[in-house]
């Protein structure tokens, strides 16, 4: 798949610009395994880079000017090097524009270019195709130019562009799309840094994405309550536990020895908090040994906290996830992302996915009147070169 969106974004590079393109770069969307809401909270994430990518092909322009086109949204817009980069109308190109304002901010010096890009990253599904789009343009500046960034500072210059958009996303998208690997899902601490390598082997099952089509408002008020709730928590389970400094060093049994202490709202935040930050560590172990079977338990339980304690979902969601539970072919499923919306990540049995794709189209349709859409997805490589 990635082969034809490589051939179309080169042959569409020497149709704008006359030459082939200089550099070549695939920079991938990502899913997350297990370990939802906890980026701000402490805890541990289990993400992973996919095989739906963004392409860019680039060249040096030999002046002060860059040209970039979007071949999927047939525009294209300019930059002057030499002049203050300022936020435009044109949201997509705001996270260009941020990079180059990140860059020269930290102190890399480069020339014009000429880039044009295209994807296969399903837009607004939560596969985080800015941050792609982000890493991708560094990773490509970088290579023409012979800048020495490193992987760690990629993410983090990614995150600031996209912070000076306006959207105060944490690290782990930039991360896991820059430091992914075949195969691998990527234990990381959002503070830190520090991460390590798990298999991904999923063995008889393939991982289907299935996508709600739908985006509930209420996200945004709805995450800074939960991270002003969370905050409230931890301040009580300090309080009365001195050794506690995060929510990773607090155990369940505390937290339920706190309960008439805490609101019941507070409580229920805090104890799927606490609870998500140990599935992540069984979960690491579960894809060590092997154990598909568990993590597939474990997310169907980290859907039940997103729904009932943190009370993130909606009732697509909850009717995707109850109806997998009851499918024989369907091992896991829970869903993803901030929530309100947005795709449930589905264990399915190898061999049955064409089957579990119609029954669930039929029922969802019947009972929302939505189209399901649905992402295959591998795991993959992160930004690289070609």
């Amino acid at each position: 798949m990635n082969d034809i969106l490589i051939q179309n974004t080169t042959a569409f590079f020497e149709k704008s610009f006359g030459s082939a393109p200089e550099k070549t770069v695939l920079s991938p969307g990502r899913i997350n395994i297990i370990g939802e809401h906890i980026d701000y909270n402490d805890g541990y994430v289990l993400p992973a880079a996919i095989d739906k990518v963004i392409c860019f092909a680039f060249e040096k322009s030999n002046s002060k000017t860059s040209k970039i086109i979007a071949i999927d949204l047939n525009e294209e817009f300019e930059i002057d090097l030499t002049q203050e980069v300022k936020l435009s109308d044109v949201v997509w190109t705001n996270y260009i524009r941020g990079v180059i304002k990140q860059l020269q901010d930290n102190g890399f010096s480069f020339e014009g270019f000429n880039c044009v890009f295209s994807s296969n990253i399903p837009v607004g599904s939560g596969l985080s195709s800015s941050a792609a789009l982000e890493c991708g343009m560094i990773f490509g500046i970088a290579s023409l130019f012979d800048l020495k960034i490193e992987k760690k500072d990629i993410s983090l210059l990614g995150q600031k562009a996209e912070h000076w958009v306006g959207i105060n996303c944490g690290i782990m998208d930039q991360f896991s799309s820059v430091h992914g690997l075949e195969n691998k899902v990527i234990k990381l601490d959002c503070n830190t840094l520090d991460f390590e390598y798990h298999n991904a082997d999923f063995k008889n099952y393939s991982l289907i994405l299935f996508d709600s089509n739908v985006k509930h408002s209420l996200f945004t008020s709805e995450y800074n309550t939960r991270r002003i709730e969370c905050e409230e928590g931890l301040s009580i389970l300090k309080n009365h536990f001195p050794e506690i400094k995060t929510f990773r060093d607090a155990s369940e049994e505390q937290v339920l020895n706190l309960k008439d202490k805490m609101s019941p709202k507070v409580f229920s935040r805090v104890h799927f908090v606490v609870k998500e930050i140990n599935r992540v560590t069984k979960a690491c172990a579960a894809l060590d040994n092997g154990n598909i079977e568990l993590l597939g338990e474990l997310l169907f339980e980290t859907h039940y906290g997103l729904s009932q304690e943190y009370e993130v979902s909606c009732e697509e969601l909850d009717m995707l996830v109850d109806t997998s539970k009851t499918d024989e072919n369907i091992i896991g499923s829970r869903l993803m992302g901030g929530g309100f919306g947005g795709c449930t990540i589905n264990l399915v049995k190898k061999g049955h996915e064409n089957e579990v794709k119609s029954k669930f189209s039929k029922l969802y349709l019947d009972t929302f009147g939505i189209e399901l859409k649905f992402y295959d997805v591998k795991i993959s490589n992160g930004t690289t070169l070609l």
